[in-house]
């Protein structure tokens, strides 16, 4: 038993020595990894406010960790060994998983559409509508946390097992850190503008009354670019995955399109702005459909419970 151990043990420490001495490849990679992942990383951080907003100044922090956890949940305990898993075993399956959760997000940023066209019904309670905001939130973080985890893993597809768990383990805490950093501090940055107003300084108090006055007016605006990246994403993963899957002609009629504005200068910008409209148009659309039927279902339902 004693042997089993010392050899359990000297299999961890080459282990250890291992990774210590590819240490600067790991770093490496991770930091391409995440690079690579920056477009969805930045939809994240603009979708998680527009979950605060209206809600106590006391409770913002608490709600930010509780949905940070849950997005560490996430990447850590679901999105990383199943990615893992079906790369090793199954790889034609990520993308319609990948895709499956993509038609999710159309639907949740479609249903956000919905609701600001008609106005929003009034929440029973602020406990309870604390509760279901933060279990939407970490049910859209889930997803776009699932596109980032892909992307980063197929931009490290080449190296061994081991230097993938590390690099994606890496890749997780890093952008769940920075992600929810910044949300954090966008939503108390009217608590630092109103603590500014009281101070002595008039310039810090002009900064402080600025601070005040915007915020309100940033995070509108973030509610907006969060429900317009849900479409994005959405769409986009559905755009890309129906190429992958055999259907060619949507993702060859968007890239002819890029390729007729792709002329200097400016050309990349127009460019990825026909691929984001076009992605934002299908993903609002698979969002509607969704919606029909997801009302149609439950109609059926209410009308056999009576």
């Amino acid at each position: 038993m004693s042997a089993g151990l010392f050899g359990l043990l000297d299999d961890v420490a080459a282990l250890v020595k291992l990774t210590a001495a590819s240490v600067d490849d790991i770093s490496g990679a991770a930091g391409r990894a995440t690079a690579k992942a920056a477009g969805v990383v930045v939809d994240d951080t603009a979708v998680t406010p527009q979950y605060v907003e209206g809600i106590a100044a006391e409770r913002e922090v608490p709600m930010i960790k509780r949905i940070a956890l849950g997005s560490l949940r996430n990447k850590l305990l679901l999105i990383l060994p199943g990615a893992l898993l079906l790369s090793q075993i199954a790889p034609w399956l990520v993308f319609p998983v990948l895709m499956l959760g993509a038609t999710y997000l159309c639907y949740e940023g479609a249903e956000k559409v919905w609701h600001a066209v008609r106005g929003h019904d009034e929440d029973s309670g602020q406990s309870d509508s604390e509760d279901q905001m933060v279990s939407s939130a970490i049910r859209t973080d889930f997803i776009l946390s699932a596109e980032i985890m892909v992307i980063a893993l197929n931009e490290v597809a080449d190296l061994g097992f081991v230097h993938r768990l590390v690099i994606l383990i890496v890749v997780a805490l890093v952008i769940t850190a920075g992600v929810y950093g910044v949300v954090a501090g966008i939503v108390k940055m009217d608590d630092l503008g109103l603590r500014l107003t009281r101070t002595d300084s008039p310039a810090a108090q002009k900064i402080g009354r600025a601070l005040v006055r915007g915020m309100p007016r940033l995070l509108s605006t973030l509610t907006v670019v969060g429900t317009a990246a849900m479409l994005w994403v959405g769409g986009h993963i559905l755009l890309v995955g129906s190429d992958k899957l055999g259907w060619h002609t949507p993702y060859q009629l968007v890239h002819h399109l890029e390729q007729l504005v792709q002329i200097d200068p400016g050309g990349g910008v127009l460019a990825w702005l026909v691929n984001t409209g076009i992605s934002a148009v299908i993903g609002l659309v698979v969002g509607a459909i969704v919606m029909a039927f997801v009302s149609a279902v439950r109609s059926v339902r209410h009308r056999s419970s009576e």
